[in-house]
């Protein structure tokens, strides 16, 4: 079966080669991908978290708090895939733990990485399947364990379609957690047995805990050049061709509301550059923010508007803001995390697209608690109507933090499920 499996990465890493190259995306911890680690490295059996990029790795930091109580004294290892993800990993890892990049799946690197790491236990965030590394994990007597599972509808039919092949990976994890009955459900018809599932929650429901005092949020404000009657508009976690329509909502909203402020957060803060152009292309004065210090002077320029370039930062600026879309979701891309900005009490939207965030995103609409368009005219059309209407801004923000507060407890009961594998883990 390895061969089976070396063979379709194989195949997928060719194909995906041009564009690998052509997107730049080899980085530093390349070699951890090729399962190179440090020399005189020493984890002592530690407890392997998987997170791939950026929202699972900020979900498993209370995992980990956990983790800690249950476990105490014992090292972790955090691979993610993404570099993004791997910074915000670096934040969570305490001394003595580990963060790498999840190895290439195939077979001769995961079970020498295996042997060099030698795990108690590895934990998957979300719904993951790396064929060769969890049946060499099996064969290592190592236990897997998913915790916030869940599958989309278009990893369900793909899922169905080779479930011949998927079954014999997927009995081989010791235990799944997961976000609702829907995954459940869609994880039985995969053939997993009953007893190996668990609804326990959604864990991005307790990560969404952040708060900023007010005399920072003051700063901030005015670090932006927000006077008092300002509005600031948040467009967080957006892709190519969202920012544009972006631009143009903004550009009409502008003419009607003078003191509304564009904050432009990218998913991949590495598209800053693309994105200035564009904010240049619609005469306005693009202000990275890496560089704010260096651009004061510019600051309160009326045709300012604000790009997010780093890591980790976006949830301050969920703080300051008065407004906050949410992005991926007017583009095809699943959508992103909708709840920092409910904890925060701010009126969200959102688009079409929110695969990645259907129980959420349900919830919120079902309950009144955020606004979904359909397009950018209807985007266009409801900031317009909430800038009009302070009262509703804070009866949307209000119901959101009731939704999000209703639905915590997630992480505490995960950390229950993998309690039972304490007598295994030494």
């Amino acid at each position: 079966m390895f061969i089976i499996y070396d063979l379709i990465f194989l195949i997928f890493a060719l194909v995906s080669l041009p564009a690998y190259l052509f997107r730049r995306r080899f980085h530093r911890g390349f070699a951890r991908r090729l399962g190179i680690l440090p020399p005189g490295l020493k984890l002592e059996r530690p407890i392997w978290i998987h997170a791939v990029s950026v929202g699972e790795a900020v979900t498993i930091k209370g995992l980990v708090e956990e983790l800690r109580k249950i476990f105490p004294g014992k090292r972790f290892v955090i691979s993610t895939v993404t570099p993004t993800g791997n910074k915000i990993a670096v934040r969570i890892a305490g001394e003595g733990d580990f963060v790498t990049y999840l190895p290439f799946d195939l077979s001769f690197i995961v079970k020498k990485l295996i042997k060099r790491i030698n795990p108690a236990l590895f934990v998957i965030a979300e719904t993951e399947i790396w064929p060769n590394l969890i049946c060499a994990l099996h064969a290592a007597r190592v236990a897997v364990v998913t915790v916030n599972g869940r599958i989309s509808d278009g990893s369900l039919k793909g899922y169905l379609a080779i479930k011949f092949l998927l079954k014999p990976i997927l009995d081989k994890v010791s235990l799944f957690c997961m976000q609702s009955e829907r995954d459940a459900a869609r994880l039985s018809r995969l053939g997993v047995a009953q007893d190996k599932i668990k609804i326990t929650g959604n864990m991005k429901f307790d990560a969404a805990g952040f708060r900023m005092e007010a005399a920072q949020l003051i700063r901030c404000r005015q670090a932006l050049g927000l006077g008092h009657s300002d509005k600031l508009l948040v467009c967080g976690s957006t892709h190519r061709h969202e920012e544009e329509a972006l631009l143009q909502v903004y550009s009409r909203l502008a003419q009607a509301f003078s003191g509304l402020k564009l904050l432009i957060a990218p998913r991949h803060p590495e598209r800053a550059g693309e994105i200035e152009g564009l904010i240049v292309k619609y005469g306005f004065k693009p202000m990275m923010l890496s560089r704010l210090d260096q651009q004061a002077s510019s600051i309160q320029a009326p045709k300012a508007v604000f790009i997010l370039d780093s890591v980790g930062q976006l949830v301050n600026y969920y703080a300051v803001a008065d407004i906050v879309f949410v992005g991926g979701s007017l583009v095809n891309k699943g959508g992103h995390n909708i709840l920092e900005p409910a904890f925060l009490e701010k009126p969200i939207l959102f688009g079409p697209y929110m695969s990645n965030f259907h129980d959420i995103a349900c919830l919120f609409m079902k309950t009144d608690a955020a606004i979904a368009v359909a397009n950018q005219g209807e985007l266009e059309k409801n900031i317009e109507g909430l800038l009009s209407d302070p009262r509703r801004c804070l009866e949307l923000g209000s119901r959101a933090r009731g939704v999000l507060l209703q639905n915590q407890g997630a992480t505490i009961r995960n950390a229950q499920n993998l309690a039972q594998f304490c007598g295994i883990i030494e």
